[in-house]
């Protein structure tokens, strides 16, 4: 996923191909979505092609009816015909877009849903953290509804044009053969300049994708509360607003060029068009005045090049437009079909319930082969029923090794047991099912309290006792009840009009510690599992939070598994085992007092650390030795 489709410029040996199974994925889709709606607009469409050479020759034979002294029944009856033609004509385009709008509605559920089926099954980070797939999920996103539509119609159209030309051409060659073929010449450079143009803007789009990305990011930041009080702080929203303007207008240009392009090819098709037209009603006169053409002739024929030419640019149109629509469709089946993102075993070897422990065997890991190592060879192991912290300068790789804990990513060498079983050896689903977590970085999420919770297991959704039970000991169960509305609060605003902010009752916003306790709450949820993992659980808490924290996490781990990584040291003491994490190795483990004893590099560490807080202890009230300052790795 590192590049822009491949069959953005095809070859000609692969591009029939290509084409073939866009279109086929494409009228699959819409097929399936609506089935019933397709078929009627397909009837429709079709009927639809057919009139104008009907009513064409109805007209013709009316007239030279008229001039020939037909009998006034088969003039009734040709008149009768224009009648319910004109019917049709003005009926049709209402009921075709009604037809056209059901299946935008269907064809778009039936794709967000396969979509973002097929990205739900990515089991690990790294497609979301590559900006050339961003790019392209979000073309998926929105070219997977409207473009297999756009693809049908384009065929559909494509269809109805050719039975438009098919029948005018068939009467022009009566009345002129050449003249045909003028007309048919004429309409070649229309249908080769509209798929080159289509093709050009589908790899507009593409090239133009970092761009537009980096523009939204900047009209985020410009619009977001989390950083309005930095940008106003600093006053850096007239520099921000300047770098997303000038990628709009670097986008802006970009397209812009396209247009240009396609007006000039237009305009100069349209002058083609008009000449052809204008030359062959001259000709046309010119016969009718010697006698060579009927009144009714002269009609058939006007109506005929008008009706080929038109229908010639509606082709070359539809053609261009189903050609760009199947190149944007390509991004859709790129992601829908991308398969798993990590190796899936074909018979996934059973994952014991943990008894002895967890090894890390000579783990190494790095981003992609362009990043350096993050992981260098570590080797540590966690035993069932004890806690692990693990500790060490940012950028060390506790981190990194959490999310290798999950199977979020697979090392490049080494392995992760679990009692003795390769990790990448059982499913994802039900390795994750027996972990419980707090990430560094969790998630808020604009729901009801009771849901922010829940979300943890879902099978404790419509167990509100399981929720409060772990709201109580995560410490924000008393908030959470004395809300509005309970925990069936909204805690957001985001989904209400302006006028409706300003009242308690349409959403809730808690502060950054209460939305922690929330994550904790999720993961106290989970509490019946093998492992869990808590992953800088009481940062940006203040003292009296952070030691109520750890204390229910003391009495919750009790001889539970779990892994802890904290950059307060004071935090991760009582660990049965802690390991000292350093440029992608393990340098040093084991407990506290041991360590501590044997002067290493976290007994340096908790020196630095402790003789911080000693330092600070005449500025503020005195607490535990260690558990205030956060780790730096420097001295203060």
């Amino acid at each position: 996923m590192s590049g822009p489709p491949a069959t953005v410029r095809p070859t000609a040996a692969v591009r029939l191909p290509a084409t073939v199974r866009r279109i086929a994925a494409a009228a699959a889709l819409v097929a399936s979505a609506a089935p019933a709606a397709l078929a009627c607009y397909l009837a429709l469409t079709l009927v639809a092609g057919a009139l104008p050479v009907v009513t064409a020759w109805l007209t013709k034979l009316l007239l030279d009816g008229l001039g020939s002294g037909a009998s006034f029944a088969a003039l009734a009856g040709l008149a009768a015909g224009l009648a319910a033609a004109g019917v049709v004509i003005a009926v049709a385009p209402q009921t075709s877009q009604y037809l056209r709008r059901e299946l935008d509605r269907r064809v778009g559920l039936l794709a967000d849903d396969r979509l973002f089926t097929a990205v739900e099954g990515f089991a690990g980070l790294g497609r979301f953290e590559d900006p050339r797939f961003l790019d392209r999920l979000r073309l998926a996103q929105s070219s997977g509804g409207g473009m297999p539509n756009q693809a049908v119609d384009g065929a559909v159209g494509i269809a109805r044009s050719a039975i438009t030309i098919g029948g005018f051409l068939g009467s022009l060659s009566l009345l002129s053969p050449w003249m045909t073929a003028l007309v048919l010449g004429a309409a070649v450079p229309t249908l080769v300049s509209e798929v080159a143009m289509a093709r050009r803007k589908a790899r507009t789009l593409w090239d133009i994708g970092p761009v537009e990305r980096r523009q939204m990011f900047y009209g985020e930041l410009l619009s977001s509360v989390e950083a309005a009080k930095e940008i106003r702080l600093f006053g850096t929203g007239a520099f921000l607003r300047g770098r997303m303007l000038a990628d709009r207008r670097t986008a802006d240009a970009a397209k812009r060029a396209v247009d240009r392009r396609e007006a000039l090819v237009q305009s100069g098709l349209g002058l083609l068009a008009a000449l052809v037209s204008g030359g062959g009603l001259l000709w046309a006169v010119g016969a009718a005045h010697a006698g060579a053409l009927s009144a009714g002739d002269v009609v058939m024929f006007v109506a005929a090049v008008a009706g080929i030419q038109g229908a010639l640019a509606t082709l070359a149109s539809e053609v261009a437009r189903s050609h760009q629509a199947l190149l944007m469709f390509d991004h859709y089946l790129a992601v829908a079909g991308a398969g798993p993102d990590l190796p899936v075993p074909a018979e996934p070897a059973e994952l014991p319930p943990l008894t002895r422990g967890i090894e890390l065997r000579d783990v190494w890991f790095r981003y992609s082969p362009e990043h350096p190592w993050v992981l260098r060879g570590a080797c540590l192991r966690l035993p069932h029923g004890q806690a692990l912290a693990l500790v060490g300068l940012n950028g060390a790789g506790k981190s990194t090794l959490v999310k290798l804990l999950c199977r979020f990513y697979d090392p490049e060498r080494g392995a992760i047991l679990w009692d003795g079983v390769d990790i990448r050896t059982v499913g994802v689903a039900e390795l994750r099912w027996r972990i419980g977590a707090v990430f560094q970085d969790y998630m808020h999420y604009d729901m009801t309290a009771a849901e922010n919770i829940a979300l943890g297991d879902l099978t404790a959704l419509d167990d509100r006792p399981r929720v409060e039970a772990a709201a109580e000991r995560a410490g924000i169960h008393a908030k959470v009840a004395g809300l509005p509305h309970g925990y069936d609060t909204l805690l957001s605003r985001r989904f209400f009009m302006e006028s409706d902010k300003d009242n308690p009752e349409t959403g809730v916003v808690l502060s950054g510690g209460q939305r922690q306790r929330l994550a904790l709450a999720r993961a106290f949820l989970r509490d019946r599992r093998d492992l869990m993992i808590l992953d800088e659980p009481s940062a940006g808490l203040d003292a009296e939070a952070e030691h109520e924290i750890h204390t229910a996490l003391r009495q919750h781990r009790g001889r539970r598994t779990s892994l802890l990584i904290s950059h307060r040291l004071g935090a991760v003491r009582d660990a049965d085992v802690i390991a000292v994490l350093e440029d992608g190795r393990v340098v040093e483990q084991g407990p506290h007092a041991e360590l501590i004893a044997s002067g290493g590099r976290y007994a340096r560490l908790f020196a630095l650390q402790a003789a911080g807080y000693r330092a600070g202890e005449e500025a503020g009230p005195a607490g535990g030795a260690a558990d205030a300052p956060a780790f730096t790795g420097e001295p203060r």
